[in-house]
């Protein structure tokens, strides 16, 4: 799947770009109406802020998400350090819009709430916020600031400096990428542990129906062993999923992995705040796998919320 490149933003614009369309209509659910702002010809003037945003519609960004925006923008002048997405959780879900990195980890994600869009990209765009600060004050379910709880595991900010890293594999299903490489006798543990790999490089593929455990249904995963991935942080992971398939999740195997006790695994979002980690026991990844393909739970429900025992350790 390929995209349009976004128009080139005057200086000082922000781009909000549409991503859910409906017979080739933008739907914006109740966006438009819940921001602070005067409609200036095909721009959004933000009230208090002065922030200029440039509404941008084309159905052949439908079904964009944030990992895909950072490759779309015009590189020929600088543009501001942000983009703003409403997509189809803010057109059906009410959801506030994303705020999508441009400049320090492209592609990750927060979504903020849409009465606050104002202050906060004047905030971000004059250096009183930066995009790290809005990642270190997410709640569990990927709002800046929001009131559904503290994560347990907070994503982390920091990467390796001018560290780059190749594309991940395009796949519908889900990618188990090994980013530390310190224990190699733990990561065959861990491949031994999820069914070991077939011939093509895949974990739980052919499961026997009437031998798979429900409660703890298996991962089936495209395994991803190679150094150039070493220390690849979750908030990296989005804009390295390719376009053309639309994969379930990426999780991580790091460090995490290979010291603490049931081989938890970072499993990365990236769709609704992309870039924002989970962090599981190996044994209950393919369940959430499961759960988000057949859209029968949200990302959110398996971040541990801090000082709450999560709900796959039992009563």
């Amino acid at each position: 799947m390929s995209f349009p490149e976004f128009p080139q933003p005057a200086p000082g614009e922000v781009l909000l770009v549409c991503t859910c369309y409906e017979d080739g209509r933008a739907l914006w659910g109740g966006l438009l109406d819940e921001i602070a702002a005067r409609r200036e010809d095909d721009s959004l003037v933000l009230e208090g802020s002065g922030v200029r945003l440039r509404m941008v519609e084309d159905s052949g960004w439908g079904f964009l998400h944030g990992g895909n925006v950072p490759a779309l923008v015009p590189g020929s002048r600088p543009v501001p350090p942000v983009a703003v997405m409403a997509d189809i959780p803010v057109a059906y879900g009410g959801d506030g819009p994303l705020l999508v990195d441009l400049a320090v980890i492209p592609g990750r994600g927060v979504r903020i709430p849409a009465d606050r869009l104002g202050e906060i990209l004047g905030d971000l765009l004059g250096g009183a916020l930066a995009f790290d600060d809005l990642v270190r004050d997410m709640d569990r379910c990927g709002t800046y600031q929001g009131d559904g709880g503290r994560p347990a595991f907070p994503t982390p900010t920091s990467t390796a400096a001018h560290r780059s890293f190749p594309p991940l594999p395009s796949t519908a299903a889900a990618l188990l990428v090994r980013t530390c490489f310190d224990d190699e006798a733990g990561w065959q543990a861990l491949l031994g542990e999820l069914g070991g790999t077939d011939a093509d490089g895949w974990v739980g593929a052919d499961q026997d129906p009437d031998e798979i455990d429900v409660e703890h249904y298996p991962l089936t995963a495209l395994v991803v062993s190679n150094p150039a991935f070493e220390g690849l942080q979750p908030g990296q992971v989005p804009a390295l999923v390719p376009p053309e398939e639309h994969t379930t999740l990426v999780a991580l195997a790091d460090a995490r992995t290979f010291t603490e006790p049931g081989r938890s695994l970072t499993v990365v979002d990236l769709y609704d705040s992309p870039g924002q980690q989970a962090v599981l026991p190996c044994r209950e990844v393919g369940s959430m796998a499961c759960n988000l393909e057949i859209a029968n739970m949200d990302f959110h429900e398996f971040v541990a919320e801090e000082g709450i025992k999560p709900w796959w350790e039992g009563a």
